[in-house]
């Protein structure tokens, strides 16, 4: 196969990916406008224009300016002229990378809230570039940080808004679909900037593993986070079912408090602890989960879990397990409940 025609067929299996993800939306996603996060890279730049050959119209792109370089916004201008010279509506949004956990972090907060702004319609799905190559990363890094199975799970295709429909695409397919549609890829210094933790994975982990291991290192990670995905959304189906004979709703006529946790702790209702008290650990921490996430508990740990679990399982009625958000879980009566942590406590 010469390399022209390697190329063109990196081409049509970008288009084909991108056709059988738009086809597999739910309908309130499938016949509204689009939006592709193009950054210029090779994998949003393939993905915008495999998008405009399928989709002919309707294609809105959004490319976001972090920042953080030197002619960042010289840079987006461009990429937003060459996806409008593609017949894409462009646009650029610049954000403020800013906030707690490092720069990698602040910047994808940043990013992905000004690509919810930019949706061009409430409906629209969000296409990402992220491969193949950047779900094995993603499960390594799971691994190397004892995330669990619902870490390791990956990337979903589909996670409304986000739509990926590359995670079966190789980069070394997207850069060449780019060569032979003759687009202008641009690579960013910070993907091979060995400060970030996902660089060095990318530059020297994986090729490591793939020589140890004699290569198919990336598929049989992307391979293993659907097989986890696969079990998770079964367990978390079971656990759907159990949260609902278990749960006890706040009644829906009575004011939130004020104060934020008192509301969190109102909205959550009571959960009963007998249907729960013979079922595996795992499946009720999913529970757990579940219920907590409801009521906008967020940044639960395993460590959160685990103690909520003990109180759920075993008993007996008391309280002390404190939750993010300024929440205790007690136990009373054979039901769980979160309550506000009020400290120093009166008189104290």
């Amino acid at each position: 196969m010469s390399g022209a025609t390697g190329r063109g067929a990196a081409a049509a299996e970008v288009r084909r990916a991108v056709r059988a993800a738009l086809a597999g939306l739910p309908a309130p996603q499938r016949d509204v406008p689009l939006l592709v996060a193009c950054s210029g890279g090779a994998d949003s730049l393939a993905l915008a224009a495999a998008a405009l050959a399928v989709r002919g119209r309707g294609v809105h792109a959004a490319v976001v300016d972090h920042g953080l370089q030197d002619g960042s916004a010289e840079r987006a201008a461009a990429t937003a002229e060459l996806l409008s010279g593609l017949g894409a509506t462009a646009g650029v949004h610049r954000v403020d990378v800013s906030g707690p956990g490092g720069t990698e972090a602040a910047a994808r907060r940043a990013r992905y809230a000004a690509l919810r702004a930019a949706r061009p319609h409430p409906d629209a799905p969000v296409l990402l570039g992220h491969t193949l190559d950047d779900q094995a990363e993603t499960v390594l890094l799971g691994l190397g940080r004892g995330s669990g199975a619902r870490s390791l799970a990956g990337m979903r295709a589909w996670d409304a808004p986000w739509c990926r429909p590359l995670l079966g695409v190789r980069r070394t397919v997207t850069r060449a679909a780019c060569a032979a549609l003759d687009l202008p890829v641009w690579d960013d210094p910070h993907n091979s900037d060995p400060r970030f933790t996902r660089v060095r994975l990318r530059h020297e982990v994986l090729p490591l593993l793939e020589e140890v291991l004699a290569g198919g290192v990336a598929e049989a990670l992307a391979r293993t986070a659907r097989q986890l995905r696969e079990d998770g959304d079964a367990l978390d189906a079971v656990a759907a079912d159990l949260l609902a004979g278990a749960h006890d709703p706040a009644p829906s006529d009575d004011a939130l408090p004020d104060e934020p946790a008192a509301g969190v702790a109102r909205r959550a209702g009571t959960l009963r602890t007998d249907p729960l008290g013979s079922v595996p650990p795992a499946l009720r921490r999913r529970v757990l989960r579940a219920w907590l996430a409801a009521a906008s508990v967020t940044a639960l740990t395993d460590e959160h879990l685990r103690a909520a679990d003990v109180l759920a399982g075993r008993g007996p009625d008391r309280g002390g397990v404190a939750l993010p958000g300024g929440l205790e879980l007690v136990r009373a009566r054979g039901r769980l409940s979160l309550r506000p942590v009020r400290w120093p406590p009166p008189g104290g």
